[in-house]
């Protein structure tokens, strides 16, 4: 009789996954750096509003999202998250993996959990921090997290980062090369919106389901009315975006890999 080694258990994969992400010196130092900024970027709207009594209060909680400092978390979870599968396949680790773990869907749904739940700490962190710097130095003129969409705007900048790192993650397995599908996530993330306009109203739906659109609408505390006949994108329009761009890429990615010779 041959004794075979027992497959291993998805608990053992997360922690080898976690370890591999771990040992990456762009994941030590990425998140901190980025972090620092959307901070930083909160702290200078929210002191740019205090100083101007022209601004409308209703617009102020936008000051803890500012767009600058979440889209460049946005890119950077899109980045790290290709990293983590792209780079077995250029330094060639990816044969090892796949002699060690023959369940190749499993090692990548192992990598989508061990990025998604990094970048879900990240942002329920800065999310929540950002918000209270930013409300803390407007003074009187801030509002309560009870403020209408506000938890709505917390949860949407928490989720955004597990989002694009999975997106990352998916492109990263169907492309396998570095550089192509940096510039690939980047295109995807930040410039596909760009290409449909909000002047027609099929362009405008289709613009509301790319995730930096989805974003926009989600921390917005206010419901932006109907502009020339065009109806702007809903809020379970966006939560929808946010659910099918990660899905679809790792289902993408599982079949793929199921299929693939290394």
């Amino acid at each position: 009789m041959t004794s075979t080694e027992p497959p291993a258990r998805f608990g053992d994969l997360i922690a080898s996954e976690w370890i591999k992400l771990r040992s990456l010196r762009s994941v030590l130092w990425t998140p901190l750096l980025v972090g620092l900024f959307v901070l930083g970027t909160a702290a200078t709207a929210a002191l740019a509003d205090r100083d101007n009594p022209r601004v409308e209060t209703e617009y102020l909680p936008f000051d803890a999202f500012p767009p600058t400092g979440w889209v460049t978390l946005m890119l950077a979870a899109g980045s790290i998250g290709a990293v983590t599968s792209v780079g077995e396949y250029s330094s060639g680790l990816i044969r090892t993996t796949t002699v060690a773990v023959p369940a190749r869907a499993s090692v990548v749904l192992a990598k989508a959990v061990v990025a998604g739940a990094l970048w879900t700490a990240l942002g329920a962190v800065l999310s929540v921090a950002s918000f209270f710097l930013s409300q803390a130095l407007l003074g009187s003129h801030g509002t309560s997290i009870t403020h209408p969409g506000v938890l709505r705007g917390l949860l949407a900048c928490t989720l955004v980062g597990p989002v694009c790192a999975l997106v990352g993650l998916g492109l990263g397995v169907l492309i396998r090369h570095s550089a192509t599908t940096m510039v690939v996530t980047t295109f995807t993330l930040l410039m596909l919106p760009m290409f449909f306009s909000t002047r027609r109203q099929w362009s405008a739906d289709v613009n509301g389901m790319m995730t930096t659109s989805a974003w926009r609408r989600l921390v917005q505390t206010w419901e932006p009315g109907i502009q020339d006949g065009i109806s702007p994108a809903t809020v379970a329009g966006s939560w929808a975006a946010y659910a099918l761009w990660p899905l679809l890429l790792t289902a993408l990615a599982v079949l793929l890999v199921r299929r693939r010779d290394v």
